[in-house]
């Protein structure tokens, strides 16, 4: 092959390609997860979760270590319910930290101390409210303790980024 026919070839493959964009630039729906609650399966939002999140492949990810119910203070009430309120309240701190909200959460794992089904009204109660109808994925682990003494619950969270 003649040298004029290698440079037109590989000049008009250049030009071919100028057009094509080597990244995808994400538009607003590129970067929306996806809640799945196959029918079959029932509905698990009056229990504060679905089943499962789509997560863009795109999308950056960000892990959120376990968020506790200390106050500003280093406070920790002994009241199960101030501290899983005050948990989800740390847990918004942060995702605002990182310039995230609470419709980008895919996923939350909580930790219970001596989880026991009376704890389940407070622990729903508290995801909806800082969740609303986009409730993440999420599993309850029931603990007998966790790192500090008398922590009683902990929420962890996996979040897409924008």
């Amino acid at each position: 092959m003649s040298l004029v026919i290698k440079h037109s070839l590989i000049g008009g493959l250049i030009v071919m390609t100028m057009g094509v964009p080597t990244t995808t630039a994400a538009n607003e729906n590129d970067l929306k997860l996806t809640i799945v609650n196959p029918p079959n399966l029932g509905d698990p939002s009056p229990n504060g979760y679905s089943t499962a999140v789509i997560v863009p492949s795109n999308a950056r990810m960000a892990y959120i270590s376990g968020q506790g119910g200390f106050d500003s203070t280093g406070a920790l009430s002994p009241d199960f319910d101030v501290q899983v309120a005050q948990a989800y309240a740390n847990l918004r701190t942060v995702l605002e930290g990182i310039g995230a909200k609470p419709d980008q959460v895919a996923k939350l794992t909580v930790y219970v101390v001596d989880h026991d089904m009376s704890k389940l009204e407070v622990l729903t109660r508290n995801v909806k409210e800082m969740f609303g109808e986009r409730l993440p994925a999420q599993t309850l682990v029931p603990v007998p303790k966790l790192a500090i003494d008398p922590m009683l619950f902990e929420v962890e969270a996996v979040v897409m980024l924008d």
